[in-house]
């Protein structure tokens, strides 16, 4: 295996919640209204510090999308996905973009986010942009 090249990022930075990777900005947060399995997420223009797993079609609560989930480059943890295509026109402005799940990473505070025991969010991506 290669040495790691991880990015640093400064200002109000996302981390991952396992080893506190760099993962993204608060000034790159497209959207704050999407929800996922495990509760709460964020749509960002740019992440770093992933790696993308294969791609897959999905049935998401807005259509279906071409997504490959993304992975901490660190420790390999899961923190979200990525939208490869949008196959309903009025959604693709996911394409290219990311949703880190709130549950698996930090937020510029230090904060985590827990998920209550009365989630019961079925598929995933609700929004209201």
């Amino acid at each position: 295996m290669g040495r790691l090249f991880v990015l640093t990022l400064e200002g109000k930075i996302y981390c991952c919640k396992h080893c506190g990777t760099h993962l993204a900005l608060s000034e790159n947060i497209v959207s704050k209204s999407f929800h996922c399995r495990h509760g709460k997420a964020y749509l960002f223009s740019k992440v770093v510090n992933v790696t993308s797993g294969e791609i897959e079609d999905r049935v998401m609560m807005t259509g279906m999308h071409t997504v490959a989930d993304i992975v901490c480059v660190c420790c390999g943890s899961i923190v979200g996905w990525k939208y490869e295509t949008a196959h309903e026109k009025s959604q693709k402005y996911k394409e290219g973009k990311s949703v880190l799940e709130r549950l698996k990473i930090c937020g510029p505070d230090g904060s985590h986010y827990w998920a209550s025991h009365d989630t019961h969010v079925v598929g995933s991506d609700v929004d209201d942009v």
